[in-house]
């Protein structure tokens, strides 16, 4: 892990993933791309050149504001001896994330989000929602803030198709990086219903053939995946969910619907999400 892309809105919520990606940073030897999307209203940008919206007094001033909050924020003590990129864009915020991230061949990205409550700020309607569904790379999401980002259980939700092997051992990667134990989770539902010597038999062999050995496995009976995830994972102390998602096309079979934002609205702890 080299690099890693932030986006931020100079929130509470994003200054928590800022902290957390300093502290990877450190440990890791990566570098942060810090970056802000400036969304200007549309009366703002030049109707005869779009593309030149920057070189209008308005864009001046905001660029000028952002790269001031830039330079506060580089002042923060938990940044000290990070090296860190700053950028800042006229874009939509999503296409702007994609951008830089593909352009810089970012390893994760790391973004705040304000929990239960919604996403706000920056973070605006879908824009969370096609991150978490569209970036080719993981995306880690954080509500709170912490000191010290020491995750002890690794909880890898899944359903245990075999042609999603390569998000499994993306996953126990990282989970290898962070020193953390790791658990994969299958939920049982009674409207998905299956039996336990079924289910052990279908993740013994999504494990078949790749390199995890050191893995505990648990089945648990929910009325529904997402709550089985939550319950599960308040149990286990200094916790982080990962669950796949397929992009554009929706989320991995049982993770349909909007499990994936359902889950990084409702969880306490961190959630990382894989493309399958």
């Amino acid at each position: 892990m080299k690099k890693i892309l932030v986006p931020t809105d100079f929130s509470d919520t994003a200054e928590h993933a800022l902290k957390i990606a300093a502290q990877l940073a450190k440990k890791h030897g990566s570098e942060i791309y810090l970056m802000h999307m400036l969304e200007l209203p549309t009366q703002l940008i030049d109707p005869v050149d779009g593309n030149n919206s920057q070189n209008l007094p308005e864009s001046i001033f905001f660029m000028k504001l952002a790269h001031q909050r830039f330079a506060e924020l580089m002042t923060r003590p938990f940044l000290k001896d990070v090296k860190v990129h700053e950028t800042v864009m006229f874009h939509q915020a999503f296409e702007g994330i994609m951008e830089v991230s593909q352009q810089n061949n970012c390893d994760l990205i790391i973004m705040g989000s304000h929990g239960a409550s919604g996403f706000k700020e920056m973070f605006i309607g879908s824009n969370t929602e096609k991150v978490v569904r569209s970036s080719s790379i993981p995306v880690l999401v954080i509500k709170n803030e912490h000191e010290n980002f020491e995750i002890e259980n690794f909880i890898f939700a899944t359903d245990a198709d075999a042609s999603n092997k390569h998000t499994l051992e993306k996953a126990y990667k990282f989970s290898q990086m962070i020193a953390a134990e790791f658990h994969l989770l299958f939920i049982n539902t009674p409207n998905n219903f299956i039996t336990s010597t079924e289910i052990r038999e279908r993740i013994e062999n999504f494990i078949s053939g790749t390199d995890i050995k050191d893995y505990k496995m648990h089945i648990y009976n929910d009325v529904s995946v997402e709550k089985g995830i939550l319950n599960f994972a308040m149990k286990k102390k200094k916790t982080l969910i990962a669950i796949s998602t397929h992009g554009r096309k929706g989320l991995a079979h049982f993770f349909n619907g909007s499990i994936s934002e359902d889950l990084v609205n409702h969880a306490k702890m961190p959630v990382l999400t894989f493309k399958i």
